[in-house]
């Protein structure tokens, strides 16, 4: 009987702590969004300069912009998927093997959809892939 409450207990806890993390992620959301509307505002558009380095330069600074905001568009996916899987469920359940990821992993890094055996294994692959 005692076991049965512990379980209950902790299933409450874990659902707690997803739950912070779930506005954890709506934060992160909203800030990046924030971010992203400021940047594309002050994005410096396509100026012609009369000397080719400060056009190189601009075009440099440009190009790595983008770059950076093509990194956070991915990043946004990633927390509206996670955001996804709390709504219906199946948030802190590992894609490859089906148990549940640990909740310190979660909170760690909650757009994680592997456990850390599953992640350390596929990171494994792909490095003997790249030999």
């Amino acid at each position: 009987m005692a076991q049965r409450r512990n379980i209950k207990r902790d299933k409450k806890l874990r659902e707690k702590k997803i739950q912070e993390i779930k506005k954890k992620l709506i934060q992160q959301r909203e800030s990046l969004l924030a971010e992203a509307e400021e940047a594309l505002n002050s994005l410096p558009g396509q100026t012609i300069f009369p000397d080719l380095g400060d056009q190189a330069s601009a075009e440099a600074e440009r190009s790595f912009m983008l770059r950076l905001r093509g990194r956070e568009q991915r990043l946004l996916k990633k927390i509206e998927d996670a955001i996804d899987r709390i709504d219906n469920g199946v948030f802190g359940i590992c894609d490859k093997c089906g148990e549940e990821i640990d909740i310190r992993r979660l909170e760690a890094r909650p757009v994680t959809t592997m456990c850390i055996e599953c992640k350390t294994q596929q990171e494994e692959e792909e490095r003997l892939m790249e030999m």
